[in-house]
């Protein structure tokens, strides 16, 4: 089976600025991808290329096994969506229908998956951008697509529509499509997808599951004194897995040590006001593999 994404080496260069550099990934059927990384790190014009919209500079990248351009199966929101202010939601959604080749009996059935069905004969004009945002995603689903390129569809909105749109989102997943979903934001990707590729610099720099990623879960312990603390915790576990981060340890040792740990702190002297598990989050993750999100390409 062709895979629905599947990118190899891709590089893409602006003169002397490089905005993609030798990026391979692959999205799996099925599955909602996050395609994660600071803003500038090269995620739209990749996306750009998958789409046919740019050329690359070297690399192949294939949709369901076919070139670029070809893009029976796909729907895509890049960027923000553009309709006619003057024509209504469903208006516009038949004129774009009509003009693809997708036919109109499907734009009642895609405003109701975006939950816009009740406000179909309102100018788009009237929309709130969360609004705008899910007629552009409506859009892409005209055509019944296998697969579904979403660029930062959550950008600008209001936390209540960036809450209708990770939902909106889950639910295109668990209907059996397949989603392509590129984010600055690390919540959002956390929240809805099932695996996650990192890109800094436009280079893939990691690629897993979300818990992969996050790691295992560690010991955070606060103490005083902090200094001799983290002596006594370094000669029961060793250097490498005790870490001095905000003004608490983080102890790389197994939860179920917890009493024991603490037990040992207390004798010798140590007062102990916060002991508890603690998982990595994405945020820390993302930061250290994209040295605190500072990135020099354009996007």
């Amino acid at each position: 089976m062709n895979l629905p994404v599947e990118i190899r080496e891709l590089s893409k260069r602006y003169g002397d600025v490089l905005a993609v550099d030798r990026l391979s990934l692959t999205v799996r059927p099925g599955e909602v991808y996050g395609f994660l990384g600071p803003n500038g790190a090269g995620k739209t014009t990749t996306l750009r290329i998958l789409l046919g919209l740019l050329r690359p500079t070297s690399g192949q990248v294939r949709l369901f096994g076919k070139p670029p351009g070809d893009l029976s199966g796909v729907g895509a929101l890049i960027e923000s969506p553009a309709f006619y202010p003057y024509l209504s939601g469903r208006e516009n959604l038949r004129v774009l229908a009509r003009y693809t080749g997708a036919g109109t009996e499907r734009v009642d059935a895609v405003l109701d998956t975006v939950d816009l069905l009740a406000r179909g004969g309102d100018r788009y004009s009237s929309y709130s951008l969360g609004m705008k945002q899910r007629l552009g995603v409506a859009a892409a689903l005209l055509k019944d697509p296998r697969l579904l390129v979403l660029d930062e569809p959550t950008n600008g909105l209001d936390p209540a529509g960036m809450a209708d749109m990770r939902v909106l989102i889950r639910e295109l997943g668990a209907s059996g499509r397949t989603v392509l979903l590129s984010s600055h934001l690390l919540g959002e990707v956390q929240q809805i997808c099932d695996r996650v590729g990192v890109v800094s610099r436009g280079r893939l720099v990691a690629e897993n599951t979300v818990a992969e990623l996050r790691g295992t879960s560690v010991l955070r312990v606060v103490a005083d004194p902090l200094p001799r603390a983290a002596e006594v915790a370094a000669n029961l576990l060793g250097q490498a897995r005790v870490e001095v981060r905000d003004g608490a340890l983080e102890l790389g040792v197994e939860p179920e040590k917890a009493a024991w740990l603490n037990g040992e702190l207390v004798a010798a002297g140590l007062a102990v006001s916060e002991l508890r598990v603690a998982e990595r989050d994405l945020e820390q993750v993302f930061f250290e593999l994209t040295e605190g999100g500072a990135d020099r390409v354009v996007a």
